[in-house]
Order: structure tokens, then C-alpha cells, then sequence
């Protein structure tokens, strides 16, 4: 039998298609792990070299590069690009519009100290994060203003620490301007209509998973959280004023305007729209932004939060352009297609969970190798998911859930290889130069008190084991609960 051609051929072996993914992966951990930068710029200049290097391997370059471009042309990678550059501009609204800071003023008057104060910051940090839809950039903010002032106010170190960081992962999981949740929808397509996933839809149906966990995070950080000693009381009630402002309140007006359009509309580019519209004018009415906040030479540069919310995805757009080119690369040299046959003839793959399984754990190796970047690894993931979840007939918003769900839990949590958490601990050290009373916290403590992510590893194992929730796609795109020859 003649051996069958691909249009990208490597000298040696055809596995050498693997070299700018283990390349990547190699990059991940030097930035995350070794020098410790979070910078997605980082990981977008690492993919492109990742993919020059795979190509010398290549027999015809020329090929190898049209397999690259044919990655990144992709419907899905467009759209998603053109929703993570849209929504980067409502997320640095929200930010200049001082949610944070409506919070820490809540917070104060409500006179919350210990667990109490430690199960209100994992409440603020969840909304915050599903406002913005930045895990990391909700840790930057959260971590200078709530954790001085917790462990002031007798709040443990080590799960205040944890609160912040499951409140960062909770919005990362379900806010849907998030770039996971927008990546888990755009990778799975419908297999009876066009299109794929809405993100309205797939927050909606995920929901109650997150909020099972977090509920259950939520009484556990009050119970366990107050272990700590207060310091200083005037002191802490100084960074608390600081950093108060009750009108950032306001500001959640236009994310509950953002979601109303999405759930209507089911277009998150039209809820982007009206959120965009509905924060602005909002801000500009109630005073806390001024017309430079929008557009406006600042220093001698151009700033505002159209321009900022521009520059933050940029980064972020060119490392997922990167993933999708090594997944040209992988599906023309035949690689990825032979993981899919393999997967699918497999023997867990014969019933409906062990789709599931597969589903899940892939992904969260996928993430782990990635140094917990759900993103990249969704882009990677989402196509074998995609194919996996269509052979038991599967709903994309089931098979969604189920990566950014899964890569919500343990890759989060891992104490060498979590982005997480060396974000949150690096926060820790740079307060501790600044604040005597602030001492460093070890990664396994951090990755043991991050609730969160632990009970939502149990709740969505739950869901696979037992069915809870499981959708199947029905005639014409709908969720229904059983198709008419399913196999159980």
C-alpha cells in the first residue's frame, strides 16, 4: 500500500512537525517558570520562533509556510482575534471605571475583618475578574489593594492569597469576555447547523458548575480564613481609604448590560457594543471618567482605554495567531489527523464518558505543558475536542465547558509549572518590600488554599461520572438531553 503524502514533509520524520509545539512548550516554562515574566508579548515572540525553527526542518519551506498562514486564516481564529481585540477595550474600561475600588469601599463600610473579609475578597475578585475578563490582570489590581488590608483586618496570608487567585480564575472561567470562554466557544462547532458555540449560551450553561464551587469556597474561606492576627487597625482602615471609591459600583451597570445583550442577542459583538456605549456614557455622567479616559495624549502618548484595551490583547492575539499556525502545521503534515483517528478508535472513547475523560484530562495536560495558559491551550485542544465530542453527538456547549472548566482546576493549581501561581506569589514579594507585616507564602500552601479550583475539579468530575448536565446536539443545533440512538 502506497504510503499517502501530506503537503508538509519533514527531512527524517514526519514527527518533526512536533518541533514548534515542544518548542513552545519550551518557551512557556523558560518565561513562566525560569525568568518569571507574564508578558503575552513573551509568548507571542517565542511561537513565531518556534515556528521559523520548525520550518528548517521542513523539506519545502514554502509549503511549510502556506500550511502556517492556512492556520492562522482560519474562520474561527478571525472571529476570535476580532472578539479578544473588541472585548480588550471593555475590560480596560471596567478597569479605569474602579470596580476594584467599589469594592474595597463595600468592603469597608460592610466592617468585614478575618474570614469574613477573606470570603469577601474571593466574592469581589470573582466579579471583578468576570467584568474584566483578565485572571492576571484582576490579580495585579486585587493583590495590592486586598491584601494588605486583609491581613491588617486578621485575615490568614496563605488563603487570602488563595481567595484573590480562585476569584482571578473563577471570572477567567466564566466571564464572557474572557478570552477561555471565548476560546472554548469558538474551537466547537455544530455538526447540524452552521457555526459554533455562542458565548452566551456556553456561560449560561456553565454557570452552575462555577457557582457550586465557588459557593462552597466561599463558606469554607469565611470558616478557615480567619486564622491570622490583626495588625494594625488605623493602618489598615489608611489602605482601605486609599483605595476607596464608591462609584466604581456604578460601573457594574454596563456588565450587566453586556450580559442582558449576550443572553439576547446571543452576538457578543453586539453586547460588546452596548456595553461599550453604556460605560462610557455612564463614566462620563457620573464623573469618574473624563473625556482623556477614553482617547487622549497623556505624557506625550497617545492613552485611554480604547487604545490600552488595544495594546493589552495585542499580545495575547499574537501568541493564539502563533497556536494556530503549529496547528496548520500539525493538521498538514497529518499528525493531527492520525491523534484524531486514534482518539476516536480508541476504546474510552466507546462510550459517552470516556469521550468526556478524554476531553478533560487532554486538556488539562495541554495546559499544564503550557504553563497553565488555558488560551493557548483551548486553541490547541479545541479541534481534536471538537472532532472527539461530534462522534457521541455531544452539544459544543458541553464540550466547551468541559476544557475551560477542567483547565480552571488542577493545571491552575500545580505549584511548579502554574503561571498562577508564580503571578500571585511574585504580587507577595513585591508587597513585602513595601509592607513589614507582609511575609512570603510557599506554592503549596497557595495551591492547597485556592478553593476554588479544587471544588470545581470535583463538581465537573461529578458532571462526567454521573451525566449532571451532559447535552447532546439535537436536529437543528439545540441542546437536548438524549439523542434517539445514543450510546450510553
Amino acid at each position: 500500500m502506497e504510503k499517502k503524502k501530506f503537503d508538509v514533509e519533514f527531512h527524517g520524520t514526519n514527527l518533526f512537525a512536533l518541533v514548534p509545539l515542544l518548542l513552545f512548550v519550551v518557551f512557556c516554562i523558560l518565561f513562566f517558570v525560569v525568568f518569571k515574566t507574564f508578558d503575552m508579548m513573551h509568548l507571542c515572540m517565542g511561537g513565531y520562533v518556534a515556528l521559523i525553527i520548525g520550518s528548517l526542518l521542513s523539506k519545502n519551506w514554502g509549503k511549510y509556510w502556506d500550511a502556517v498562514a492556512t492556520g492562522m486564516s482560519s474562520k474561527i481564529m478571525n472571529e476570535l482575534a476580532l472578539i479578544l481585540l473588541i472585548v480588550g477595550m471593555f475590560g480596560k474600561l471596567m478597569t479605569r471605571g474602579g470596580v476594584a475600588q467599589g469594592f474595597v469601599w463595600l468592603g469597608d463600610k460592610i466592617g468585614l475583618s478575618g474570614g469574613g473579609f477573606v470570603a469577601f475578597t474571593f466574592i469581589a475578585t470573582c466579579v471583578i475578574a468576570t467584568a474584566t475578563g483578565t485572571s492576571i490582570g484582576t490579580m495585579f489590581t486585587a493583590f495590592p489593594i486586598l491584601y494588605p488590608s486583609g491581613l491588617l483586618l486578621g485575615a490568614d496570608p496563605v488563603f487570602l492569597a488563595g481567595a484573590i487567585l480562585s476569584g482571578a480564575i473563577f471570572g477567567d472561567n466564566v466571564g464572557p469576555i474572557s478570552d477561555t470562554t471565548i476560546a472554548s466557544a469558538s474551537t466547537q462547532e455544530y455538526a447540524n447547523k452552521p457555526g459554533v458555540a455562542d458565548v452566551a449560551g456556553v456561560v449560561g450553561s456553565r454557570m452552575k458548575y462555577a457557582l457550586v464551587a465557588a459557593a462552597a469556597a466561599t463558606v469554607c474561606f469565611a470558616l478557615f480564613g480567619g486564622s491570622g492576627s490583626a495588625i494594625n487597625a488605623a493602618e489598615a482602615e489608611a489602605i482601605l481609604a486609599q483605595y476607596s471609591n464608591p462609584k466604581g459600583l456604578i460601573m457594574l451597570i454596563p456588565v450587566a448590560i453586556l450580559l442582558i445583550v449576550a443572553f439576547i442577542k446571543r452576538n457578543i459583538y453586539v453586547a460588546c457594543t452596548w456595553g461599550l456605549i453604556s460605560g462610557t456614557i455612564i463614566g462620563l455622567v457620573s464623573g469618574i471618567l473624563v473625556p482623556s479616559d477614553i482617547m487622549g495624549m497623556q505624557d506625550g502618548t497617545l492613552g485611554g482605554f480604547l487604545i490600552d484595551g488595544v495594546n493589552n490583547m495585542i499580545g495575547t492575539v499574537g501568541y493564539l495567531y502563533a497556536i494556530a499556525g503549529i496547528i496548520g502545521i500539525l493538521s498538514a503534515s497529518g499528525l493531527l489527523q492520525q491523534v484524531i483517528d486514534s482518539l476516536v478508535h480508541s476504546k474510552l472513547n466507546r462510550s459517552v464518558v470516556g469521550t468526556e475523560v478524554i476531553i478533560s484530562v487532554g486538556l488539562m495536560v495541554s495546559s499544564i505543558c503550557l504553563g497553565s495558559a488555558n488560551g493557548p491551550a483551548i486553541i490547541m485542544w479545541g479541534p481534536i475536542a471538537n472532532d472527539l465530542g461530534k462522534s457521541k453527538g455531544l452539544h459544543p456547549y458541553r464540550r466547551a465547558n468541559l476544557m475551560d472548566g477542567f483547565g480552571s482546576t488542577l493545571p491552575a493549581v500545580i505549584p511548579v509549572t502554574s503561571a498562577f501561581i508564580f503571578i500571585a506569589l511574585s504580587c507577595i514579594q513585591g508587597l513585602m518590600d513595601t509592607y513589614s507585616f507582609v511575609q512570603e507564602v510557599s506554592p503549596v500552601s497557595l495551591a492547597g488554599a485556592s478553593l476554588h479550583c479544587w471544588f470545581l475539579f470535583v463538581a465537573l468530575a461529578v458532571a462526567v461520572i454521573t451525566g449532571w448536565g451532559r447535552k447532546y446536539e439535537g436536529p437543528n443545533g439545540e441542546p437536548v438531553k438524549a439523542l434517539p440512538a445514543q450510546t450510553k
